[in-house]
């Protein structure tokens, strides 16, 4: 028996917690937990509750930057670069003008005093600021040797979303890949990469001479475009080569004809110095003068 009433106590202590959960928690919504909005325009953030409006709620935003956090609206007022480009309404936040360093997940947070002590919900909205493009870097190179493989680049870093990029030669834009219809059938002699922005050749050829310029777009803003750069592609001068070859082979041999003549002729072999005679003719007149001296004595 005392068992029985030790399990109902504790079933009944459980659904008592879930009650009070139910009873004291607050609903946070919103309308939208994504909102894109252009640079230097307005967005708003909603943000709802079902707190009663005759307590005391507080309203708190942040922007959550793993691993920090900063503070939007706290203590019934903007803070920081936030002041005096935004405005609270109700418990939304309407930003008057946003720029690309806003982008981020945002937290609304409410909390009301009870008479259990103090509820609290939150919820959480994304804010994507879109940026047109900047002007790509392109990179083309002047000249190129037909047979060998050329690679055009073309990049920019500020559009928000990420750019897509579209080539032009002689001022007539590029078909990109074909991947079906009957332009199947034709080979085109280069690979067009829209979202790298690369323009490969692999072999190219004289009829890939011409002015290039690539084109950056991402429907926000006028497209933007690098400046026309010309490519001349010319073909491999064998004959030239070959006569350089010839003309370098030609002058090693007669470099070497000229070694072998010398050497027949002595001209690196090792000769006496007259220093050397000289110190030698000295020494034997000495050697003599000796001898004779001794010879003279020797007869006296």
């Amino acid at each position: 028996m005392a068992s029985r009433r030790r399990i109902l106590w504790l079933l009944f202590s459980h659904l008592g917690c879930l009650c009070y959960y139910k009873a004291y928690g607050i609903i946070v919504q919103t309308e939208n937990e994504l909102v894109t909005a252009r640079e230097f325009e307005g967005a708003f953030l909603n943000c709802k509750h079902n707190a009663r409006t005759e307590i005391n709620t507080r309203v708190e935003w942040k922007k959550v930057m793993d691993p920090d956090v900063l503070f939007v609206y706290f203590n019934g007022a903007f803070v920081g670069n936030f002041q005096g480009r935004a405005e609270m309404l109700h418990s939304s936040i309407q930003f008057k003008n946003v720029t690309r360093k806003d982008s981020g997940k945002y937290r609304c947070e409410i909390s009301a005093p009870t008479d259990q002590g103090q509820e609290a919900g939150e919820i959480e909205v994304i804010l994507l600021v879109q940026v047109p493009p900047a002007p790509p870097v392109c990179d083309v190179p002047n000249s190129a040797m037909t047979g060998t493989a050329v690679e055009l680049q073309c990049k920019e870093n500020e559009g928000v979303p990420a750019s897509k990029y579209r080539w032009y030669k002689n001022g007539i834009a590029l078909l990109e890949n074909p991947m079906s219809g009957w332009f199947r059938k034709q080979r085109l002699p280069y690979v067009m990469n829209t979202t790298t922005g690369t323009l490969l050749f692999n072999p190219v050829s004289k009829n890939d001479t011409g002015e290039y310029y690539c084109e950056a777009h991402n429907k926000i803003g006028p497209p933007q475009r690098c400046p026309v750069k010309r490519m001349q592609v010319d073909d491999l001068n064998v004959s030239g080569i070959i006569a350089a070859v010839v003309i370098v082979a030609l002058i090693m041999a007669s470099c070497g004809l000229g070694v072998y003549y010398a050497q027949r002729k002595g001209y690196f072999s090792k000769r006496p110095s007259s220093v050397s005679g000289k110190k030698s003719s000295k020494y034997k007149t000495t050697e003599k003068e000796k001898d004779f001296k001794h010879t003279k004595s020797f007869v006296i």
